[in-house]
């Protein structure tokens, strides 16, 4: 577990906000009066409570539950250390992908965080989940055909995809279309924020390699490519988490409504200008838009994927 060497104002305010309290109910939690603690907070790095304080707050950390300290984590960074060293963050490129035994599909694991979203970089906690890594593609999504009759895609002939589209993402697909496949395999529609987050790490990198607008690592309209391309093309543009596919290709499907028979889409498109492609941009549709453009990838909460391949 790590822990704080020298606690100034500025892990204070962020083991107060990681725990949710106000600054009373913080005051009243650490026996201490809310503007001591408001003064503390105000001076940031430039100050540090006496020793029984730094006992005090030692205390309030190491009893928090594991939720909250990684939010603690999250929010105070650098300021942390473990066993008396520095520690430092590292998120992993692809360390934990494992197969899902429903469809067959690589995912892999966001750790639970809070990580900074929207256009604001808002700080937002999420539990752990795993994402699928490449958005779903047409083979994928002839199996769930073939297991539940569904209607297969309009441009499909004779219900069979074109042989050198297999591992393109699947297009013109409904929401409604996604959410019975991710029904089907036992996932879901990443909500708005689980893709976003997958899309930008947790320090609010615009484009999932970093802050650089660069066109060509995704399939945008300036690209020229005129068409899908298969799901693990551009591998310069791989998110921090190891995901491809978050700018650019095929607008996503989130499970996100945004008012009754409309939901957010993320991403960007190969018809979409790479100014649309910016992973904190908002996009919604309705339920029933069905586009040559449009496809999904789905999650799943991370303890319950590794139940079932535990089991």
């Amino acid at each position: 577990m790590a822990t704080v060497q020298t606690w100034t104002g500025a892990e204070i305010k962020g083991l107060r906000m990681a725990k949710r309290m106000s600054l009373k109910e913080f005051a009243a939690h650490l026996g201490i009066s809310e503007r001591q603690i408001s003064n503390w907070e105000k001076a940031g790095e430039d100050i540090t409570p006496r020793p029984v304080n730094q006992a005090a707050l030692d205390t309030c950390l190491a009893r928090s539950d594991p939720e909250t300290q990684a939010r603690f984590s999250h929010l105070v960074g650098e300021s942390l250390v473990a066993d008396g060293e520095r520690e430092t963050t590292i998120e992993p490129i692809g360390s934990s992908q494992v197969q899902h035994p429903a469809d067959g599909s690589a995912m892999v694991k966001v750790d639970a965080s809070v990580f900074l979203s929207g256009p604001s970089n808002e700080p937002v906690w999420l539990p752990s989940f795993h994402i699928d890594v490449t958005p779903v593609s047409n083979a994928e999504y002839s199996l769930f055909l073939a297991a539940t009759g569904h209607e297969p895609p309009q441009h499909w002939e004779d219900g069979k995809y074109p042989d050198n589209l297999a591992h393109h993402p699947v297009v013109f697909v409904t929401w409604k279309d996604a959410a019975a496949y991710a029904e089907w395999a036992g996932k879901s529609l990443p909500t708005s924020a689980q893709w976003e987050k997958a899309a930008r790490g947790t320090r609010g990198n615009v484009y999932p390699w970093g802050d650089q607008p660069t066109p060509a690592k995704c399939n945008v309209r300036e690209n020229g490519v005129g068409s899908t391309t298969p799901g693990d093309c551009y591998q310069s543009g791989v998110s921090p988490y190891g995901v491809y596919d978050l700018c650019g290709n095929v607008w996503e499907w989130c499970s996100t409504e945004t008012r009754p028979g409309r939901h957010e889409l993320k991403g960007g498109a190969w018809t979409s200008p790479f100014n649309r492609a910016t992973p904190s941009s908002f996009n919604d549709a309705a339920e029933s838009m069905c586009d040559d453009d449009t496809g999904f990838r789905c999650v799943v909460p991370s303890d319950e994927i590794e139940r079932l391949l535990q089991g």
